[in-house]
């Protein structure tokens, strides 16, 4: 029913009524009357029309975990990533396969000793129009000084941004001149053009920043596909086109295609769920235990009631869920080898998926790196075999006398089920599992600290190298100094690590990362669950959305057909 109809029912019906009962001399006056209400009702039946009309160049999607700042220095979390991937630029851009494309540099050339990158920039790149730029047409090119001055901004103390590691390897930056950007490096690190990539190395314009200081969070200026229009935080977010975007498809036509981008903040996935599925917003990302029964099949299939609704689309996610062992915590059952390699072998990681994950996720039979990363590779790992597995239950019990071997695992409430499902698994082989559900927090902090011997864990990509994976078992970044939660050390690793960093050629690269791989599977300090998949399910007229395995929403190339 239009708001015309609701309207008309609810006021319009009783003045009618008492009108027609007026005295027929004042006929004249009745036909004015009934003109005007036909002429009102006429204009908002036609605004209906003219916003349903609409619809379609405008995109909706909920951020239930919210968006705690718009500024890119800050974009530490997907919900704000999300969000800046529209409003800003940087040097260099992914493709879906992670390859490296240009952005606003529309070329570079690296040094023989791999020091030294060069980035020729474009001179048709403009900031999003703002007053403070006190212009005619209130906005400027970007020039190389702009990077100078964001760069400046990522690593100064007072800003204090999250992502101030990634210049952690630049010795010096500088514009050569408007249009040429060069970095020095201290030492090589091939993964460096990913980190470019980031959110964090955005490129923002000096006077808007200083006009607005801390506030640049709640009133971004960037180059992006979409321009700031509102923002009511834990309420809405209203990004428009911007008219000045300098990509194009490959058809000539200037991206983006939608006029808005509109995103609400309902704080729990069962009321974003149900917004969804009346067709109030169209992108669902990601599958909650409290609806994914009534939208999947057990294998992972759209049941038929949806099947004409929506569309489900998946494809590999840069993160590796885990168990992982303090070997340094004084605990004979997690020092033994034996015993770490037997949990690893005692459960059946493709019926976890299927009953747990209705079928989304790769069951984590190979190495630490995932699927979807160049440099993965199909090296041996654990397969289900409680046979062996139990025998090296026996052979642990026989060399450490130790008849009763129990793991206490530490996990949030959103991974019980898993950790419960591998407890009632391990019983059957002669471990016992102890579940410790605490709040995620808890377990960060615990698991820096040194005080949980075993915990369920996620490794998320910071950057498209698989060198991101690695690093969580160099010995140098032991924790507190690093991210080696399990304190694993190997000589043989180690060594390999620090080698990679001079190779420029990708495919020896990976040769080495597979090694490494294959040496921290042979050693067991972790146990590999599954490699995630990114999941996300739209509305049938929604088009141009791809899958990335960082799971970033790229909206520029998006449309909505008419329904």
């Amino acid at each position: 029913m239009s708001n015309a109809s609701i309207i008309f029912k609810a006021a319009n019906i009783p003045t009618i009524i008492r009108i027609l009962k007026l005295k027929i001399h004042h006929s004249k006056f009745i036909i004015r009357y009934l003109t005007i209400i036909y002429i009102f009702f006429t204009l908002i039946s036609c605004n209906d029309a003219s916003q349903e009309n609409r619809d379609h160049l405008i995109f909706r999607y909920n951020q239930y975990d919210n968006v705690k700042s718009l500024d890119p220095a800050f974009a530490r979390d997907l919900a704000i990533i999300w969000a800046t991937n529209q409003l800003f630029n940087g040097l260099v851009q992914l493709d879906d396969s992670l390859h490296i494309t240009p952005d606003i540099a529309k070329s570079w050339e690296i040094s023989e000793d791999a020091l030294q990158y060069t980035f020729i920039l474009r001179n048709d790149v403009k900031f999003h129009k703002h007053k403070q730029f006190k212009t005619k047409d209130s906005t400027r090119s970007v020039t190389a000084k702009d990077f100078v001055y964001s760069f400046d901004r990522l690593i100064d103390p007072g800003v204090a941004s999250p992502g101030n590691w990634v210049l952690k390897n630049v010795s010096s930056y500088s514009a050569i001149n408007d249009t040429i950007f060069e970095i020095k490096l201290k030492k090589p690190f091939p993964a460096f053009l990913g980190l470019m990539s980031m959110r964090y190395c955005s490129v923002v314009p000096k006077e808007i920043v200083e006009f607005y200081g801390n506030q640049f969070r709640a009133n971004p200026v960037g180059t992006g596909p979409f321009k700031f229009k509102l923002w009511e935080e834990n309420v809405k977010l209203v990004l428009r086109k911007n008219e000045l975007y300098f990509e194009k498809d490959l058809n000539g036509k200037q991206l983006p295609y939608l006029e808005a981008v509109a995103v609400t903040f309902l704080p729990d996935k069962q009321s974003e769920f149900l917004q969804f599925a009346k067709g109030n917003i169209d992108l669902l990302n990601s599958l909650d235990a409290s609806y994914k029964d009534e939208l999947l099949t057990p294998s992972g299939k759209l049941r038929d009631k949806y099947k004409d609704q929506i569309n489900l689309s998946k494809g590999p996610y840069l993160n590796s869920e885990y168990l992982g062992f303090y070997l340094d915590a004084d605990k004979t059952e997690i020092q033994s080898e034996l015993l770490r390699k037997a949990i690893n072998y005692g459960f059946d990681r493709e019926k976890m998926i299927t009953y747990l994950k209705n079928g989304i996720g790769i069951p984590a039979i190979h190495g630490f790196i995932p699927e979807g990363l160049p440099g993965f590779n199909n090296i041996r790992g654990y397969t289900y075999d409680p046979e062996k597995a139990y025998q090296l239950v026996q052979a642990y019990i026989k060399q450490t006398g130790d008849k009763n071997p129990t793991i206490r695992i530490a996990t949030d409430s959103n991974y019980q089920s898993i950790c419960e499902f591998i407890q009632r698994e391990l019983e059957k082989i002669g471990v016992n599992i102890k579940v410790d559900v605490m709040p995620a927090s808890t377990i960060r902090q615990k698991k820096w600290a040194g005080k949980l011997d075993t915990f369920r864990a996620s490794w998320v990509a910071d950057y498209p190298d698989a060198e991101n994976f690695l690093s969580p078992y160099y010995s140098k970044n032991h924790t507190p100094n690093g991210p080696n939660y399990t304190h694993f050390k190997n000589d043989t690793f180690d060594r390999l690590y620090e080698e990679s960093f001079t190779i420029t050629d990708s495919k020896v690269r990976e040769q080495y990362y597979a090694k490494m791989d294959s040496i921290v599977i042979a050693h067991a300090p972790i146990v590999p669950l599954y490699y995630d998949e990114a999941v996300r399910f739209t509305q049938k007229n929604v088009r141009g959305l791809t899958n990335n395995p960082q799971n970033f929403l790229i909206l520029k190339r998006v449309w909505k057909e008419k329904n």
